[in-house]
């Protein structure tokens, strides 16, 4: 069980277009991972390396050395593709109904109420990009006082003013008037304040956006956490998304330097929970406007960070890296893409696999409950047992070694050897000897069961049980011949790694290092 989860977002990092894109108004070669990818800019040596090209539909990656990570490709059940709907998703609450959008602009009623509780006029109301609406409203706005107020694709109600007209809080105050009236059929999924500064023509907007966001329709695992008394620590927008709900402490960032800087600092902490980060530059930064060099370059510098972040983590730590829907640069409009996203999962205690395609979300908050031993009862379904590394005893891979020895092929010698070998993640691996009329040509147990667990893209093992003797009976301790003990030299520390041998009646172990002191590894040919 873990005592800490680092559950990264990378804000709109999609890998590709789910089934239904059309549905969502997207294309079918929409790949906010790949297209990012194709630019000179782009690294992505670490994810690489904790082994991101396993992931179902990111083959194209490519892999380097052993999988570190468990991986998995996320898809989104819920009606939408926004910030709001993904997070509420990754933490639990699938949304069947999508939340309202507004194409031709707000209804009257509501601009009619808004004006009412603010004394401002309205300017704009239609889909907008952020940047060209100041550009195009900013200087009446000015002149006018009015409020730009404008929406997108997502369920977003969005109002932006200039600092030196609107002091920020006063503008967060029209935004919580705005939450209020916006509710029922009418139930946005976020008010967001978008303040700037600056002169005609080079308006530009700060970094003291603020949203103002729905509760979850129902509960969500932050809330379980917080109700079992765990931490939840919130960074970057994670306490605007929630409303708040759920959460025991929230620390500001307002860009993936400031986030990533936030989550140095707190794992250096000693809290017991969830640690729930957004990195929010990749969408709105870079994907929103297109940006791929950007997006490739922010990407890279992630990627960097990661690499001096992971030795921090602790024993008990276990890292979570996905992301909450798509913003394909590459696409002809700048709005969300519907795609699947990527969840690394890293850790002392995480096996390397692949867990494949999951069907939700939501799959993410069980599995966090799981692992920080909170239950939980909402949407999702945890594959915590999957890829957490098991304790497998000596007992346990000598009855496999037993059960493997009963196979060989020893119709020379007569006898019968067996062999289970433990992989770092717990699982085991047989193999018995197979004999040949050419002498030269046999293959040992222990050989064997390595050939097949590397032949599965396992690298990493922690010990190895060896039984043998005739007519299926143990008869004394059988350690590996020499061969055999340079092939399991290959793939292990022989300091550690463990031989287990029995001669029926009692055990031993012995680690490599004893039975073959002073070895020659793959090290040495190193330049």
């Amino acid at each position: 069980m873990a005592k800490r989860v680092f559950l990264m977002v990378l804000d709109s990092c999609g890998i590709g277009a789910e089934p239904d894109y059309a549905d969502f108004g997207d294309l079918a070669d929409n790949n906010t991972f790949r297209h990012i990818a194709a630019h000179p800019d782009f690294r992505a040596d670490t994810v690489r390396r904790l082994g991101m090209g396993r992931m179902d539909g990111v083959t194209w990656l490519g892999a380097e050395g052993p999988q570190i990570a468990a991986v998995a490709r996320m898809r989104e059940r819920s009606r939408g593709k926004d910030t709001t709907i993904g997070h509420w998703e990754i933490a639990g609450a699938i949304s069947p109904e999508p939340l309202p959008t507004y194409p031709d602009g707000f209804p009257q009623e509501i601009l009619d109420a808004f004006s009412a509780a603010t004394g401002r006029g309205v300017l704009c109301n239609k889909p907008y990009s952020g940047t060209q609406v100041i550009h195009d409203y900013g200087r009446e706005h000015i002149a006018t006082g009015d409020l730009i107020v404008y929406t997108s694709a997502d369920s977003v109600f969005q109002i932006a003013a200039h600092e030196d007209v609107v002091p920020v809080e006063q503008l967060y105050e029209y935004c919580r008037a705005a939450r209020r009236i916006l509710t029922g059929r009418h139930g946005v999924g976020r008010v967001i304040a978008r303040p700037f500064v600056g002169e005609y023509p080079n308006y530009t907007r700060t970094g003291r956006r603020r949203d103002f966001s729905l509760e979850p329709p129902k509960e969500t695992v932050l809330d379980a956490l917080k109700a079992a008394g765990r931490d939840v620590i919130a960074v970057g927008k994670i306490t605007d998304v929630f409303a708040g709900r759920g959460i025991t402490r929230s620390v500001e960032a307002h860009n993936n330097d400031e986030g990533m800087a936030a989550t140095d600092r707190l794992v250096e902490e000693d809290f017991d929970g969830l640690c729930f980060i957004n990195l929010v530059d990749f969408d709105s930064s870079y994907g929103h406007r297109n940006n791929v060099a950007g997006y490739a370059r922010a990407f890279a510098a992630f990627d960097g960070w990661l690499d001096g972040f992971l030795p921090k983590l602790r024993p008990d730590d276990v890292l979570m890296i996905t992301a909450d829907h798509g913003c394909d640069p590459a696409d002809v409009s700048t709005d969300h893409t519907r795609e699947y996203t990527p969840l690394l999962i890293v850790g002392d205690t995480i096996r390397p696999t692949n867990v494949g395609t999951r069907p939700t979300f939501s799959d993410i908050a069980a599995t966090v409950a799981e692992l920080l031993g909170v239950a939980w009862s909402g949407d999702g379904v945890s594959f915590a047992a999957e890829i957490t590394k098991r304790t497998v005893s000596d007992e346990e891979l000598l009855d496999a070694a037993r059960a493997a020895m009963t196979g060989a092929y020893a119709p020379y010698s007569g006898y019968q050897v067996g062999a289970a070998l433990c992989t770092a993640g717990g699982t085991i691996y047989t193999g018995c000897n197979v004999e040949n009329a050419a002498y030269g040509a046999t293959i040992c147990a222990e050989r064997t069961a390595v050939l097949s667990a590397v032949a599965a893209g396992e690298r990493e093992f922690s010990a190895i049980a060896v039984v043998g003797g005739r007519k299926g009976k143990i008869e004394d301790f059988a350690p590996p011949c020499g061969s055999c003990r340079q092939v399991l030299r290959e793939f292990t520390d022989p300091a550690s790694f463990r031989i287990v041998l029995s001669n029926g009646s009692e055990t031993v172990s012995r680690t490599l290092e004893e039975l073959l002191p002073a070895s020659f590894g793959p090290a040495h040919l190193k330049q």
